[in-house]
């Protein structure tokens, strides 16, 4: 009977999915017993994410500072680990210090300017409704309706934006101790990896077969590449589109340019939809300063992510991934769905290493094919 299962696909696949489907069945039946693991996954995710973003940033840091020869010694993987930690936390304290408050300034003003822009976009809307309402063609259609309508959303959108700053007043508290858990937490994880990453694979590979142990630390080898380029090209994105757009914002004068071009930066590590994200607070603000500076606003962006996509991405990142742009959408929309915005985060490069996984594992399979048909070609008939 097994054997006649085995030789029919049709039998051993509908089999196998009745399996899945029973055992995802029983699970969702038991969740009490998994509940305890999701928690513990959920309370340990962010603390390893930070500490994994970081150490893809600051390990070839780390190998950097080893090549560096001090007379006939070079200086050791633990002190190069240190001398990074001591640097890291002397550019943050500094750069807390420097811009937190100005943040915080520019966080206080905008939202007490709120009620400002909503009235100047309300009165902008109505300019154009009398405008239409002129045209003799476009008099049998009603744009007080649709005006009214958006005028509706924009303060409904205002007052849920007021009240969310309100309510989350109470669990202040309840964030202040989540920051500090992870403020503790990633940098012990960090120093640990930084000081013992290089020793994983090697221990891996001990642990495996010797007939797939290079296979598999080639495999491994080839995804960490992976993450450490698209990461820190990432990374570089945002350093240098939120400099210079909050440098471009700051000459033609816009307001709260550092705090919008932060935004903009942070947005634009969502591949093709985030610097269209982070461009639209950029132009509700201009719109409070007439037409003139929304031009302006866009010129810089434009300009800001031209040079980002012709020179720098290409340069930090280039062929990497190697997704094509629709794959890169439909992910974003897939991903976005599921888990929101840290799907769209985590998605593309998530993709990148299945991708890696998969057309590792076709490339050996086809290798050992094409190796096994040599050697029957070369037997003696």
């Amino acid at each position: 009977m097994f054997d006649q299962i085995h030789r029919s696909k049709l039998l051993f696949w509908s089999l196998e999915i009745l399996i899945v489907a029973t055992l995802i069945w029983v699970c969702t039946k038991i969740d009490f017993l998994f509940s305890p693991i999701a928690t513990f996954f959920n309370t340990i995710f962010m603390p390893i994410l930070l500490a994994g973003v970081l150490f893809y940033l600051l390990n070839p840091v780390v190998k950097l500072i080893q090549k560096i020869k001090i007379g006939k010694y070079h200086i050791s993987r633990t002190w190069a680990v240190a001398l990074i930690f001591l640097i890291f936390f002397a550019v943050l304290a500094g750069g807390i210090v420097w811009l937190i408050p100005r943040l915080i300034q520019q966080v206080s003003t905008l939202v007490n300017n709120v009620p400002n822009i909503i009235k100047i976009i309300q009165n902008g809307l109505t300019d154009i409704n009398d405008k239409l309402s002129s045209y003799k063609w476009l008099q049998n259609v009603d744009f007080s309706k649709y005006g009214a309508q958006i005028e509706k959303n924009l303060a409904s959108y205002a007052q849920k934006f007021m009240n969310g700053l309100t309510s989350s007043v109470g669990t202040v508290v309840g964030m202040i101790t989540s920051v500090t858990v992870v403020a503790v937490t990633v940098p012990v994880m960090l120093f640990y990896m930084l000081k013992d990453g290089h020793k994983l694979i090697p221990r891996i590979k001990k642990m495996l077969p010797s007939k797939r142990a290079d296979e598999t630390v080639d495999l491994l080898n080839k995804m960490s590449h992976t993450l450490s380029r698209y990461i820190g090209g990432q990374m570089i994105e945002i350093l240098f589109v939120g400099t210079f757009t909050s440098i471009g914002f700051s000459l033609v004068g816009e307001k709260y340019a550092l705090l919008l071009g932060i935004f903009a930066g942070m947005c634009n590590i969502i591949p093709y939809v985030g610097p269209y994200i982070g461009v639209l607070p950029a132009l509700i603000v201009a719109i409070e300063s007439g037409l003139t500076q929304v031009i302006l606003v866009l010129v810089v962006t434009i300009v800001v992510q031209q040079v980002d996509g012709n020179f720098i991405y290409p340069n930090v990142i280039g062929r990497t991934l190697n997704i094509h742009p629709l794959t890169i959408i439909i992910i974003l929309l897939v991903a976005g769905n599921i888990a929101g915005l840290f799907g769209m985060i985590l998605g593309v490069p998530l993709y990148a290493v299945v991708k890696t996984i998969i057309e590792f594992i076709y490339n050996l399979v086809q290798l050992q094919h094409e190796q096994r048909t040599k050697s029957q070609s070369e037997q003696p008939k």
